[in-house]
C-alpha cells in the first residue's frame, strides 16, 4: 500500500470506528434515557429507531449522488453529523440536569437523527473508496476496513463496563475524539474517481444494475419504516389517508426506477439483497439485543462482556481475511460462517457460566466475515453498479434490522418468556391465575405494522395479579416472575438461528450456481459482457 493510499485507507478505518462507537453507545444509553426522561417502552423504541433508519436512508441517498458531489464532500457531511451530535448530546445532559427534561429529550432525539445521517454517510463514502483503491482484492480489503466496526463496538463496550457510573454526557461527547482524528487524516487526501466512472459506465447503467427489483425492496422497507415512525412504535393507529400517502411514496420510488432504467435489474443482486436482510439481523440485530438477553444468564459477569468478546474476535479475524478468502472463496467463507453462526446461537441459547464464552466464540467467528464479504461479492459481481449497489445493500440491511429484525427478535423474546412462565410450576403456585390451560392469562394482542399479530405479556395485568397476593408475598412473586422472564430471553437465541440457516441454504445455491458456470470469478469492468449474466 502506497503512502497516500495508506493514509486514505486508515482514515476511512477510523471513520468507521467512529460510526460504530456512536451507533452502539446510543443503544447502550436507551435504558438510561428511558429512566431520565420517563419514557414508556414505545417512546424508548422510537428513540432507538431514530438512530437506525436514517442511517440506512443516508447510505442509499448519498449513493445516488456521491459520484457527482465527490467522496470528500460526503466525508465533511459525515464529520458534521458526528460533531453536531456530540454538541447536542452533551448540551442535553446539562439542560436535563437543569430541570428542562422536555428540551433535553428533544435534543437527544433530533441529535440522534443527525448522528444516524452522519453514520450512513460514512458507509456511503468509505466502501466505494476502498473498493476502488483495491479493485483486484476487494473482498480482502473490505474485510480489513470493516474491522473498524467491531473496533468501535469494543471501545463502546469497554467504556460501558468500566465507566458505567460516569455521567452519560461523557459517553456521548467522546465521539468527537475519533471524529476529529479521521477529519485530520482525510482532509488533505486525494480521493480517487470511482471504478465505474473511470470505466465510462453511465449513471443510467449504474441504476440499471439495481433496477426495479432492488427499488421494490427499498420501497417496501421505507413504507414500513414510515408507518412505524409516524405510529410512534405502534402506539398510534394511523389514519387511512396517511397509510395511502406512504404507500404512494413507495410506488413512486419503484415507478421512477422503472421509467428511468427500464429494467428489472440484476437477478443475482436481487438474490443477494434477500440474503442481506437476515444477515443484518443476525449480526447487528443480535448485537443490539445481546446485552439485555445475557443479563439473565450472567450473574457475576457484566453482560456487555459477551458483545466485547465477540467483537474482539471479529476485529482480529477481519485483518486475516485475505488468505481465508483465497482458501475458501468468498461464497465458501460465507457458507462456513453461516454454519458456525447457527451452531453458536443454538449453543448460546442453553450455555451457562464459562461455556457461554465458548459458544460466543463460535458465534463471533461465524458473524465475523458476513457483512464485508457480502459487500465484496456485490462489488465483484456487480461493478457497474458502483457506489449504488455496494452501498444500497448495506442500507437495505440496516433498514431490514430496524423495520423487521428488531421487532421480530422482540417477538421471539416474548414468546420465550411466555413458554418459561408456563413451564415454571413455582410461578403457577405462587401467582394464582397467571397460568391457566397451558398458557399465560395476562396477555395483550399487538401487531407489527398492523399486519403481523402477536401476543405479549401484559405487565399491568401481571401487576394486578401480584397485587392481589398478601403484601408479604408480593416482592418475592415479582422477583420470581422477573427472574424467570430474564433467564428465558436466552432461549430466544435458538430461534434466531433461523436467520443464518436461511443464509446457509442461499449460499449453497450460489456455490452450485457458480460451479455450473466454471467457478466463482470476480467481474472486471473491462469484461463488459460478463456483467450482464443472471
Amino acid at each position: 500500500m502506497e503512502g497516500q493510499n495508506k493514509m486514505l485507507f486508515w482514515g476511512c478505518f477510523i471513520a468507521l470506528i467512529t460510526t460504530a462507537f456512536g451507533f452502539i453507545a446510543r443503544m447502550f444509553l436507551i435504558g438510561t434515557w428511558a429512566g431520565e426522561f420517563d419514557l414508556d417502552p414505545a417512546q424508548a423504541g422510537r428513540l432507538a429507531g431514530i438512530g437506525i433508519w436514517p442511517f440506512a436512508v443516508s447510505i442509499i441517498g448519498f449513493s445516488l449522488i456521491i459520484d457527482r458531489i465527490g467522496y470528500k464532500t460526503a466525508m465533511f457531511f459525515a464529520f458534521l453529523g458526528h460533531i453536531i451530535w456530540a454538541i447536542m448530546g452533551v448540551s442535553a445532559y446539562f439542560i436535563s440536569q437543569g430541570g428542562n427534561k422536555e428540551l433535553a429529550f428533544s435534543m437527544v432525539y433530533w441529535g440522534s437523527l443527525i448522528l444516524a445521517l452522519g453514520n450512513g454517510t460514512v458507509e456511503a463514502f468509505i466502501n466505494p473508496v476502498v473498493a476502488t483503491m483495491f479493485s483486484k482484492e476487494k473482498t480482502k480489503w473490505l474485510n480489513i476496513l470493516h474491522a473498524g466496526w467491531p473496533g468501535g463496538l469494543v471501545l463502546a463496550g469497554l467504556i460501558t463496563i468500566f465507566m458505567g457510573d460516569i455521567p452519560w454526557w461523557i459517553k456521548v461527547g467522546i465521539i468527537a475524539v475519533p471524529a476529529v482524528i479521521y477529519l485530520l487524516m482525510l482532509i488533505g487526501q486525494h480521493f480517487p474517481k470511482s471504478e465505474r466512472e473511470t470505466a465510462g459506465v453511465s449513471y443510467k447503467e449504474m441504476l440499471g444494475e439495481f433496477g426495479v427489483l432492488g427499488a421494490l425492496v427499498v420501497a417496501v422497507l421505507v413504507v414500513l419504516q414510515l408507518m412505524d415512525f409516524f405510529s410512534a412504535g405502534s402506539s398510534i393507529v394511523l389514519p387511512m389517508w396517511q397509510k395511502v400517502v406512504f404507500i404512494l411514496i413507495g410506488v413512486g420510488i419503484v415507478a421512477w426506477f422503472g421509467v428511468f432504467t427500464k429494467t428489472l435489474g440484476r437477478g443475482l443482486l436481487f438474490f443477494l439483497i434477500l440474503i442481506m436482510m437476515p444477515l443484518a439481523t443476525t449480526e447487528i440485530g443480535t448485537d443490539g439485543w445481546i446485552t439485555g438477553i445475557m443479563e439473565g444468564a450472567l450473574k457475576s459477569i457484566h453482560p456487555g462482556w459477551v458483545l466485547v468478546y465477540t467483537s474482539a474476535i471479529m476485529l482480529v479475524l477481519r485483518f486475516f481475511a485475505g488468505p481465508i478468502v483465497h482458501k475458501l472463496s468468498p461464497l465458501g467463507l460465507l457458507a462456513t460462517c453461516a454454519f458456525l453462526a447457527i451452531v453458536g446461537l443454538a449453543w448460546l441459547s442453553t450455555a451457562a457460566g464459562m461455556a457461554l464464552f465458548l459458544a460466543a466464540t463460535l458465534y463471533g467467528i461465524g458473524k465475523t466475515f458476513f457483512w464485508p464479504t457480502m459487500l465484496g461479492v456485490v462489488s465483484e459481481q456487480t461493478p457497474k453498479g458502483g457506489a449504488l449497489t455496494l452501498n444500497a445493500i448495506s442500507g437495505i440491511g440496516m433498514l431490514a434490522v430496524g423495520t423487521l429484525g428488531f421487532p421480530y427478535i422482540g417477538v421471539l423474546q416474548t414468546k420465550s418468556q411466555q413458554s418459561a412462565l408456563v413451564a415454571s410450576e413455582e410461578v403457577a403456585q405462587k401467582v394464582p391465575g397467571l397460568i391457566a390451560d397451558g398458557s399465560v392469562t395476562a396477555l395483550t394482542e399487538k401487531s407489527i405494522y398492523e399486519v403481523l399479530k402477536y401476543e405479549t405479556i401484559d405487565d399491568a395485568r401481571v401487576g394486578e395479579l401480584v397485587g392481589a397476593l398478601p403484601a408479604a408475598q408480593q416482592e418475592a412473586a415479582n422477583g420470581l416472575i422477573g427472574d424467570v422472564r430474564a433467564k428465558s430471553n436466552q432461549g430466544a437465541l435458538r430461534s434466531m438461528a433461523i436467520f443464518p440457516a436461511f443464509m446457509l441454504v442461499c449460499y449453497l445455491i450460489l456455490i452450485f450456481y457458480f460451479k455450473s458456470k466454471g467457478g466463482y470469478k470476480p467481474i472486471h469492468l473491462a469484461d463488459h459482457a460478463a456483467s450482464e449474466e443472471f
